[in-house]
């Protein structure tokens, strides 16, 4: 329900700021650009959907033979004291925990492409127990809230970027990026723990996020140790090692139990490409809301308006400049990249807008791409306060990106 007003809300809002521009401004070629974007929109969805449809076949593939392979049945084991907490509505023990805990892992390796198919996994087993199939379940709501919080440890991406637009030092926002994007990960489990009435004070839920916290610190002091040049290298290498650990390691417990590897793997693959498909029209709606908005100029029209509001209380008014990043960074994350990259080309890669704008970039994930691709590939309609949660662990993530861009870099 509320992701339909928000749908309408996009295009409505669009269709007044082209016709204030035509009015006003006597800019007759709005029009023709919205709807450019629309088509444009369109055809990127089903892009990004044919694109899915490798990962996902692969992924889905790998996670079949771990689970013939007994491997994820382990898996559920280990994280079912922490997981069945949060999560109370899960079985001990159900294959859903852990393609969870390999979403949020590969999440926080950076690795999208692995990330998003196991995800997807997981949204379909929750659905096997979800008793009202068009309705988010409280096990789905709050998965999803923690992607789209979107902790990553080494914001690898962001780092090239970085490098590539000039940086002297392209890693150092990597701490404000960890820093920002882990109280973004806490804002948005607190959100639905208090909407569901989760006790985080539980011994072993703050046991686990004092592991990750001690974890984050770890990684923060290793490579802080390291020379600057070279976070990016090895990040990436730990993480791509990680995960072909991962693929031979389910392909190796498969053939310990004697499971037919090959065989395995296409039963799942043909999942994944049915998957894809189902998320095609769900993408587009969204994609296409998005971009029209875009393209009618309301995003500028909220910066400057902000630019002004904050002008008034005679607050420093630079991270404005940065904003065009955070107000796409829920709506698309191509486009968020682009505003991102825009400002460095535009500021500089090591002026205060242009590492802010990264810092906002590596904050939080995609709201509305993941409500459309998660809910979508198992047909839920009624997201109930998935929408809210969400966008509150990014606002919150946000904030703390802009308070972090001053302490560091002002």
């Amino acid at each position: 329900m509320i992701l339909n007003y928000i749908w309408i809300a996009f295009l409505v809002i669009a269709f007044i700021v082209a016709c204030v521009q035509l009015i006003f401004f006597g800019n007759t070629q709005i029009f023709s650009d919205i709807m450019n974007a629309a088509f444009g929109s369109a055809r990127s969805g089903f892009e990004v959907s044919l694109g899915l449809t490798g990962a996902l076949s692969l992924w889905l593939g790998i996670m079949k033979i771990g689970e013939k392979g007994g491997v994820l049945e382990r898996l559920s084991r280990v994280v079912a004291p922490f997981f069945v907490k949060i999560f109370p509505e899960i079985p001990k023990g159900h294959p859903a925990l852990a393609s969870m805990f390999m979403n949020l892992s590969a999440t926080m390796l950076g690795l999208d492409n692995a990330a998003t198919p196991m995800g997807l996994k997981a949204m379909r087993e929750m659905q096997e127990l979800n008793q009202e199939k068009d309705k988010a379940s409280n096990s789905m709501i709050l998965f999803l809230v923690l992607n789209t919080a979107g902790l990553t440890l080494i914001p690898v991406s962001v780092l090239v970027y970085r490098a590539q637009l000039g940086a002297v030092n392209p890693a150092d926002v990597f701490i404000p990026i960890l820093l920002a994007t882990f109280i973004a990960f806490i804002a948005g489990l607190i959100s639905v723990a208090v909407v569901q009435k989760i006790n985080l004070f539980n011994r072993v839920v703050l046991g686990t996020l004092g592991s990750i916290s001690a974890l984050i610190g770890g990684i923060i002091y290793f490579l802080s140790g390291l020379p600057k040049e070279q976070i990016a290298q090895y990040s990436s290498f730990a993480a791509n090692f990680i995960l072909l650990s991962i693929i031979i390691s389910f392909i190796t417990m498969a053939m310990i139990r004697k499971v037919n590897v090959y065989d395995s793997f296409i039963e799942g693959a043909k999942e994944g490409f049915h998957v894809a498909i189902g998320i095609i029209p769900y993408l587009i709606a969204i994609l296409v809301a998005i971009g029209m908005f875009r393209a009618s100029g309301a995003l500028t029209f909220m910066t400057d308006g902000i630019r002004w509001l904050v002008g008034l209380t005679g607050i420093n008014t630079e991270f404005v400049d940065a904003l065009p990043t955070a107000l796409m960074k829920p709506l698309s994350g191509s486009g968020a990249r682009g505003m991102m990259i825009e400002t460095m080309k535009l500021h500089g890669a090591d002026s205060f807008v242009g590492r802010l704008s990264s810092i906002i970039q590596g904050s939080t994930d995609t709201t509305f791409y993941i409500i459309a691709v998660y809910f979508g590939s198992v047909g839920i309609k009624n997201t109930r306060y998935a929408i809210v949660c969400g966008l509150f662990a990014d606002t919150v993530g946000i904030i703390a990106a802009i308070m972090l861009g001053y302490l560091f870099f002002h």
